[in-house]
């Protein structure tokens, strides 16, 4: 009976080690085919004759689409008087997903309805690729003018156009019977299931081209070793009733550093990222051994004073600086302020710690404070209008009764600030404090976002349109 055991043993540990015998070559592949999600954001949008809004419920199907997994390449563009990429083309769909959230007619820098230059900005989009595309167009209103122009593109693009309208209305039957009749031209009902963006998915994964690259060729062993797992499966069916296939999983169970099922096949560090990936920071701190990977955990679950204490472990500069960050979530300044100071000594190469000291250098310098050494009493002079109170109810002498609003006032005025008091009463770290963007950014604390992401793009919509008009004047 051992025999047989240590027979099936051997050959579960061979079949593991992969033994091959047999070369193959595997080509690489990238996909081609690019999907253009063209998206209408104007006031027109935010029309309730669908609920909530027309701009809402089109950002609802988006994300249906997203879960459809139309496997392209895909790119989000949005329009109003002017055109702007949101999101170039990727394959990473949740970063288009986050940035649905942020998208109203206010972020948008121009007024009106350039349909034509959303289709040359998408034509551009598309030049990256040799395949050709999927353009889907969100828009409501539906006037003489924009049929002429999705007329216009379509008979001039080999590109796919999927006209999807999100009103009721203002419809105009008669136009999109006519845009229907054009090939490449298909016209998709607003339906309240996801049917609608599933019948989209599907037409462009049915349609995708793939590129291979020669150079990603290689040579790769074959493996084998799944045909030693038929002998196997017959050792242990004819032997799983003597128990000992019990007995191994126990053995194992009780090695160290095994305390689960799930610890037989995963690493803890492996566990680790999976709980922080998911958003579970705290459980992955506990199981984080890195001192940095701990203490970003740590940070990201809000315990900023546990992070800086996982980040003074580490002596690199990278650990000074995410130490400096906690500290200023803190509200602790001198200790941030030292903090960035060792990682601007350690690494002087080290811009963002850099700026970020300048920066905190500022708001220390800027808050006029008063060194408790330096504090001493005024000679000479007017004395101050302050006198002593007589009492807590009892303010100047003046025998009126105090509000509690009068109270906290006369305490802030009897109170010496120090950079660690006003420190503690900022609301928030500075935007303008930078980050460190480094090779491994599993170990690097990003800088804090504004919590509104539609302040991001309409910044960067109104840069775009800046540089625009900028080179038409030089032109």
């Amino acid at each position: 009976m051992y025999g047989i055991m240590f027979l099936g043993i051997a050959l579960g540990i061979l079949g593991l080690a992969g033994p091959a015998w047999k070369k193959v070559q595997v080509p690489g592949q990238t996909i081609e085919t690019p999907a253009v999600v063209m998206l209408k954001i104007t006031d027109s949008m935010l029309a309730t004759d669908i609920q909530p809004t027309r701009l809402e419920r089109a950002k609802f199907k988006l994300n249906d689409l997203i879960k459809a997994d139309p496997r392209a390449r895909m790119a989000l563009v949005g329009y109003s008087g002017t055109a702007h990429t949101i999101v170039p083309l990727t394959t990473d769909y949740e970063i288009i997903a986050s940035h649905l959230d942020g998208l109203s007619p206010s972020v948008m820098p121009r007024s009106g309805n350039n349909l034509e230059e959303a289709f040359q900005l998408t034509d551009s989009v598309f030049a990256v690729s040799r395949a050709p595309g999927t353009v889907i167009l969100i828009l409501d209103e539906l006037t003489e003018t924009e049929a002429a122009t999705i007329s216009q593109y379509v008979q001039n693009s080999p590109n796919q156009l999927f006209l999807y309208p999100f009103n009721v209305a203002d419809r105009n039957p008669a136009l999109l019977r006519q845009l229907a009749q054009l090939d490449s031209l298909d016209v998709y009902d607003l339906t309240l299931d996801d049917s609608d963006v599933n019948r989209m998915a599907e037409v462009i994964s049915e349609n995708l081209e793939f590129t291979e690259l020669p150079e990603a060729e290689e040579d790769t062993w074959r493996d084998a070793g799944w045909m030693l797992s038929i002998p196997l499966a017959i050792i242990l069916l004819a032997w799983f009733r003597q128990g000992w296939v019990l007995i191994l999983l126990i053995t194992f169970s009780s090695c160290d550093n095994v305390h689960s099922f799930r610890d037989l096949w995963y690493t803890t560090e492996f566990q680790a990222q999976k709980l922080s990936d998911e958003g579970e920071y705290r459980q992955a701190a506990d199981l984080f051994k890195d001192p940095m990977r701990k203490g970003v955990a740590l940070y990201k679950a809000g315990d900023f004073e546990a992070a800086a204490s996982a980040f003074a472990q580490d002596t690199t500069a990278n650990g000074a600086y995410n130490k400096g960050l906690a500290y200023m979530e803190l509200g602790d300044l001198r200790a941030a302020k030292m903090a960035l100071e060792d990682a601007v000594e350690l690494d002087p190469d080290l811009a963002p710690a850099r700026e970020s000291l300048d920066k905190l250098q500022q708001i220390i310098s800027g808050s006029n404070e008063v060194d408790l050494a330096d504090a001493q009493e005024a000679e000479g002079g007017e004395a101050a209008e302050n006198t002593q109170n007589s009492g807590p109810e009892d303010l100047s002498g003046g025998g009126q009764e105090a509000t509690k609003e009068d109270m906290e006032k006369e305490r802030q005025e009897e109170t010496v600030s120090t950079d660690i008091r006003m420190g503690k009463e900022l609301d928030e770290v500075p935007d303008d404090i930078g980050s460190g963007i480094q090779q491994d950014n599993s170990k690097i604390l990003m800088r804090k976002v504004d919590d509104d992401p539609s302040l991001f793009l309409k910044r960067k919509f109104e840069f775009q349109v800046k540089e625009r008009e900028k080179g038409k004047g030089n032109d």
